[in-house]
């Protein structure tokens, strides 16, 4: 089999995670297949797994974890338009992070920081106040 054949039935993980825009560069992308911050079917890969098309790939970014079946494969970089019809994500991926969302969203509104920081007797108080309980 030639390589131009290859190249067309599978690529490597990092390369298309690169060229569908997860991640900025390939070196992250290796940095975070290797850190355990994505998982291919369900298992840790390396990032020279080649993917297969209708494969899921459950990548984690901050506190977004998104699941997405992969449509296509491209390693080669291009425009973000073309990225997003690289892969489409799971409803379940899409449901879980718009629920997480609004709990953070509401986390934050419940408990909201202040403009700046406490001052010195500001910080005694703060103290005084842990030790009482």
């Amino acid at each position: 089999m030639s390589k131009s054949q290859t190249q067309s039935n599978s690529t490597r993980l990092d390369k298309w995670l690169w060229a569908a825009r997860f991640y900025k560069t390939r070196a992250i992308a290796k940095q975070m297949i290797d850190g355990g911050k994505v998982f291919y079917n369900g298992q840790r890969p390396k990032s020279g797994k080649n993917v297969l098309i209708g494969d899921t790939i459950k990548i984690r970014q901050g506190f977004e974890e998104k699941e997405v079946t992969v449509i296509a494969l491209a390693d080669k970089r291009r425009d973000a338009t073309f990225a997003q019809t690289l892969y489409q994500e799971t409803s379940t991926s899409i449901a879980t992070r718009e629920k997480n969302a609004l709990a953070r969203k509401q986390g934050i509104l419940l408990s909201p920081a202040s403009d700046k920081k406490p001052d010195k007797k500001q910080r005694r108080l703060i103290l005084q106040f842990k030790d009482r309980i």
